[in-house]
């Protein structure tokens, strides 16, 4: 697995955190940045994070800004993107069970780093349940995708 990365500066103090997490388990990632403190907008990073699991560069995103918001916002409005706004383990897990989201947008101003840990475990290792009607909603999800992104 390949994760794709972005955060902006209200993001950025959990950035050292994830990407030990990710080292520690072995997982190969691509920063997209911020890089420092300096205030940015998220709308770049949410961009570069949701082109590269479109394009198939990399398998999942991960996005950090204040809230999460601005990040997810603009990283659906990528065709192909099911980015999930989460904060708490429930919602990443069954966002993958059920959505079979690609990328994941959270808060630092709302979690921590030990949740933002188990959330981001949650969401990386539940497999897509592959059920029919999870199928079924998914596939209407790009249809929309389809008439809307013309």
């Amino acid at each position: 697995m390949k994760v794709a990365f972005g955060c902006d500066h209200g993001g950025i103090n959990l950035k050292p955190v994830l990407l030990k997490y990710l080292q520690e388990k072995g997982i190969e990632y691509i920063d997209y940045g911020c890089f420092d403190t300096a205030s940015t907008d998220y709308n770049e990073y949410a961009l570069k994070v949701a082109n590269a699991v479109k394009d198939g560069e990399c398998d999942k995103g991960i996005l950090f800004c204040g809230t999460g918001i601005g990040m997810s916002l603009v990283a659906n409005k990528v065709k192909g993107i099911r980015c999930a706004h989460c904060h708490d383990v429930f919602s990443a897990k069954m966002t993958r069970l059920h959505n079979d989201a690609n990328v994941m947008a959270l808060g630092e101003r709302v979690v921590g780093p030990g949740l933002m840990i188990e959330i981001v475990d949650a969401f990386l290792t539940t497999e897509f349940s592959n059920d029919a009607r999870h199928i079924r909603r998914v596939e209407k999800i790009k249809a929309i995708e389809e008439e809307n992104f013309k």
